[in-house]
């Protein structure tokens, strides 16, 4: 059997973007597919029944450097296209395929306000990267894989989920891409519905401070107390979601949840917005459109470079909460 390596490093949603890619591979072609990640993604592959293989480093490739030779790949697919893939392929000495990344249009829109880019989303982007090897897009959407020990009885959380929730992801990595926490309040006690808390453990004070924020409101803080999936298995389970452009957005969109996908310094069009082919009503984006100084990073910053914040600051609550309210009553 061919062998096929693609190659994704980081991040949760980076990832989860590929697993359109990875089951196209799967049911299109007769390749055994092999995947490289870093350790710390490896769980998102790994619960993949369409990835026959995962390979993974903490810090090095030169750590499986060894074994990926020894696989002797016919074909690889770069999915992360940076330095290290593109020094791992000279290494390998195999056929590769990449994507359009884009960064020079994306320079040119941050630093100048001309775009470039194309209307695609880097899902489609991505499947630009194996159009050569026949394979096509589905259209089925984003997976993510929950295992069965971690799925989560939202009832063992709080008794108050039992009847419904919404579930609201507060974190992000860069601070210019996380909803302040007096604006999350602000929403959520106009929400009628119990509101659960979701991110990691450096969401946790955030949390606290947005329920000292919303007294009135049922909050559940769940920052900090459960891994990814049963994170992931919150999301799934939650009426609507409410997100920040961080990695559970992703996952939130394999699993055909409503969304209220929140934009600070960053915007859509850099292609990461809410990958929902067969649902593409079922997100809505709020973003404050028309300041001169978005998006002023293809990533984000830990603070606002201009001081003044107005990419969330400026963002209206009474509109997002409506939008909630109103998905709740279609529901």
């Amino acid at each position: 059997m061919k062998k096929l390596l693609l190659i994704r490093f980081s991040s949760i949603g980076d990832i989860v973007l590929t697993t359109p890619i990875v089951r196209a591979i799967k049911n299109h072609t007769d390749f055994e597919l092999h995947v490289l990640t870093k350790q710390t993604y490896k769980g998102i592959y790994e619960t993949n029944p369409n990835v026959d293989k995962v390979h993974f480093f903490s810090k090095s490739i030169e750590e499986c450097l060894v074994n990926l030779k020894n696989e002797k790949f016919d074909v690889i697919i770069d999915l992360q296209k940076n330095l290290r893939s593109h020094k791992l392929k000279k290494e390998l000495k195999v056929k590769s395929f990449t994507f359009p990344k884009l960064n020079i249009e994306k320079w040119l829109l941050v630093n100048f306000k001309i775009n470039k880019l194309p209307h695609l989303h880097i899902v489609d982007r991505y499947f630009e990267a194996v159009s050569t090897l026949g394979i096509i897009n589905d259209g089925l959407g984003l997976d993510y894989f929950i295992p069965a020990e971690d799925e989560v009885a939202p009832e063992n959380i709080d008794y108050r989920l039992k009847e419904g929730y919404i579930g609201f992801v507060i974190g992000g990595q860069h601070i210019t891409k996380i909803f302040p926490p007096e604006k999350a309040a602000s929403i959520i006690s106009k929400i009628s519905k119990p509101v659960v808390l979701i991110g990691g453990s450096d969401d946790r004070s955030r949390g606290e401070e947005i329920i000292k924020l919303a007294p009135e409101s049922e909050i559940i803080n769940t920052c900090g107390e459960l891994n990814i999936n049963q994170s992931a298995s919150l999301v799934n389970l939650s009426e609507v979601i409410i997100t920040n452009d961080t990695g559970l957005m992703h996952i939130a969109a394999a699993f055909n949840k409503p969304i209220i996908s929140i934009w600070g310094n960053t915007i859509p069009e850099f292609g990461m917005y809410p990958y929902m082919p067969k649902e593409k009503n079922n997100y809505f984006i709020s973003e404050v459109k028309g300041l001169s100084c978005r998006p002023c990073s293809k990533l984000g910053y830990q603070k606002c470079p201009k001081k003044h914040f107005k990419c969330m600051m400026d963002q209206n609550v009474e509109v997002i909460a409506n939008r909630v309210n109103n998905l709740l009553r279609k529901g």
